[in-house]
């Protein structure tokens, strides 16, 4: 019998990725479009200066250190509440990855009626826990308290050397110390991050911001994977460690992208539904 050969594969998978685009509205599919040269745009207008996205959030920083948050104090925008930074971990965990943004949401920024996910251990005072994480926090924000302390963690972005994305995921909570909401509730978040001020480098924000247009279906996605993780793992550790801190479960999801690539997808889909 013969076997599919990587390129067979690779069609398949392709026809597939087709399949579900053609379910979206046209509507939607235009402004996935859009953003999606919104962000070649952008990576484009940087790479004539020699740069990238990546060089613009570790511009002025004086090296670059695994664990430190770039830019120190993280990027905010206090219109739409959403908050990111770039860091990378030691050089043995990076594999492809240069480092990786994280994402946040502050609750003044989400949909109406969001409230975090309670789960029975988080009522137990002495429940157990592993050690404090090495990653820092999100940085404070001057708004911060008065209820908008409570952020959630959207997605990570990974990145490579040359600046490009590659790859989408989430973690558990302890990674980040966010506070823990439901999948279906993040994913209502997702349309709310945008960071539409100038500083520090508008090419960056317009970039980030487009990203989560173009790829957002697919980190709904993993929002639902990640939430499904957390479950069979509770379900096969309880008792022994409050999920949420476990620190043997740090990446609940992920999937490789290409921006390229997702654009041509989308544009094909609109070709051929005309």
């Amino acid at each position: 019998m013969l076997s599919a050969g990587h390129g067979d594969q690779a069609g398949e998978r392709r026809r597939d990725r087709m399949a579900d685009l053609a379910r979206l509205p046209r509507a939607e599919l235009e402004c996935m479009a859009e953003a999606g040269r919104t962000a070649l745009g952008c990576r484009d207008a940087l790479a004539v200066m020699d740069r990238s996205v990546v060089s613009e959030v570790l511009a002025g920083a004086r090296g670059f250190y695994e664990w430190q948050h770039y830019p120190e104090h993280d990027i905010y925008d206090p219109a739409s509440h959403a908050q990111f930074f770039y860091h990378a971990h030691p050089p043995a965990e990076r594999s492809r990855e240069h480092g990786h943004f994280h994402t946040f949401l502050r609750p003044r920024g989400m949909p109406a009626g969001t409230r975090p996910l309670v789960l029975p251990e988080l009522a137990i005072p002495d429940a157990p826990a592993q050690p404090a994480s090495p990653v820092l926090p999100p940085a404070p924000q001057p708004n911060q308290g008065e209820g908008n302390d409570k952020l959630s963690h959207l997605v990570a972005i990974s990145m490579d050397a040359r600046g490009s994305p590659i790859r989408l995921f989430t973690t558990n909570r302890w990674v980040t110390g966010e506070t823990w909401y439901g999948a279906e509730d993040v994913a209502r978040m997702l349309p709310c991050f945008a960071v539409e001020m100038p500083l520090p480098a508008p090419e960056l924000n317009r970039w980030i911001t487009a990203i989560f247009v173009l790829f957002r279906h697919e980190m709904a996605a993993l929002l639902i994977a990640r939430d499904e993780r957390v479950m069979s793992w509770r379900r096969r550790h309880r008792g022994k460690v409050h999920v949420l801190e476990d620190r043997r479960l740090e990446v609940t999801s992920e999937i490789g992208i290409d921006l390229e690539e997702q654009l041509r997808l989308i544009d094909a889909t609109l070709r051929h539904a005309e």
